[in-house]
């Protein structure tokens, strides 16, 4: 198995499609690729068709999977702002390469190989991108993961490559079987903060009660309690809910969560809205994020992965508030996979929304970095 990455900063999508192919020529060498990633930035969504059209004549054996980005990530660089077009490829020996299109309103093809993984792609106004993935957790119990479309303000604005077609709705995604393994990170970025509480009374996303006490009590107090005016500061810009993802443990912590977005709440009741479904006897805590956390967990992830054996590539969806804004520098989540797992080949984009797995489920995720690692197996 043999990846390559490259990335084109040139604002004309010739030059950047030039530049790019050739980086990528040679850094695949005499390996022929069999699957290609291709992520584009607004300024070269008019010329996407055309450049999928020379992806597919200079590399003809390879599949092709992509979408538009509003940044692009490519030879471990994130390119966050102005023009980028990034690549990806991969020689993929013995492995089954299984394309797929889920248009709005459609369903997942019926005959993709039981014991795959997956790797989507999803517009976020049209497709129902959390029950397909749940649809492909019902049915196959390998990896999923990928991310949605950015770039685009509207529908039809933003588009999907898979082969030679070029699609503005939906999503597109390919089924991995043989010898290969994709290892999944999934890097949320938030650490907790109080104790584990049970969920005593909820409506649908509406959390009435925890341990019989109105939320928003419980974060008064949490907030009274705050170390300095910084953690306080988290409290009102950067605060989660985190849904236990098992029961019935001694003690959880930092990745134990699925996170969750607060989008509201009702200070006569006390209530709060959750973007979740919650039910009764589920174990929740509140986190919070900020860049040392998000730092400080990525790297005890990617630690865990360098005990391991090295993957021949990497891919990185990550979420448009990380990078730069959060950081308050370039190539972090990137440079890190280096720092700490070596010079694997990376690519991706910044989505609208990331997929991948927490608790051995596959999930819909904001404000994470979620890595596909892929590893040659026999």
């Amino acid at each position: 198995m043999h990846w390559a990455s490259s990335v084109s900063q040139f604002p004309d999508a010739d030059r950047a499609s030039s530049e790019a192919i050739d980086a990528l020529r040679e850094r695949l060498g005499d390996a022929d690729a069999s699957l290609l990633l291709a992520f584009a930035s607004p300024e070269h969504l008019p010329a996407l068709p055309s450049i999928s059209a020379r992806l597919q004549r200079e590399f003809p054996g390879a599949l092709l999977l992509g979408c538009s980005a509003h940044s692009v990530i490519g030879s471990g660089r994130e390119i966050e702002e102005g023009p980028g077009l990034a690549l990806s490829a991969a020689c993929l020996p013995g492995v089954e390469l299984r394309p797929f299109h889920v248009a709005p309103g459609g369903g997942i093809p019926e005959d993709l190989p039981p014991d795959a993984d997956f790797l989507v792609l999803a517009d976020p106004f049209t497709s129902p991108t959390e029950a397909l993935i749940a649809d492909l957790d019902r049915r196959f119990p390998g990896t999923k993961i990928g991310g949605l479309a950015s770039g685009g303000r509207q529908p039809g604005e933003n588009l999907l490559l898979l082969g030679s077609e070029v699609l503005d709705a939906g999503a597109v995604g390919v089924a991995l079987h043989g010898q290969v393994r994709v290892e999944s990170l999934v890097a949320q970025g938030c650490r907790p903060v109080g104790t584990p509480l049970f969920v005593t009374r909820a409506e649908g996303g509406i959390l009435h009660e925890l341990d019989g006490v109105p939320p928003v009590e419980i974060l008064s107090d949490l907030f009274e309690e705050a170390a300095d005016a910084r953690e306080r500061a988290l409290f009102q810009t950067s605060l989660f809910l985190g849904i236990a993802m098992r029961e019935a443990e001694s003690e959880y912590g930092q990745g134990d969560y699925l996170i969750r977005n607060l989008v509201g709440g009702d200070p006569e009741t006390g209530s709060l809205h959750v973007a979740a479904e919650l039910e009764p006897r589920q174990i929740v805590q509140f986190h919070l994020r900020d860049a040392h956390t998000a730092d400080a967990e990525l790297t005890e992830r990617l630690q865990r992965v360098a005990r391991g054996p090295t993957p021949a590539g990497a891919l990185l969806f990550s979420c448009l508030g990380r990078g730069q804004g959060l950081y308050g520098l370039p190539d972090h989540d990137s440079e890190l996979l280096r720092e700490h797992v070596g010079d694997v080949p990376v690519g991706g984009f910044f989505c609208n929304g990331e997929i991948g797995p927490v608790g051995g489920r596959t999930f819909l995720h904001g404000y994470t970095s979620a890595f596909a690692l892929f590893h040659a197996v026999d």
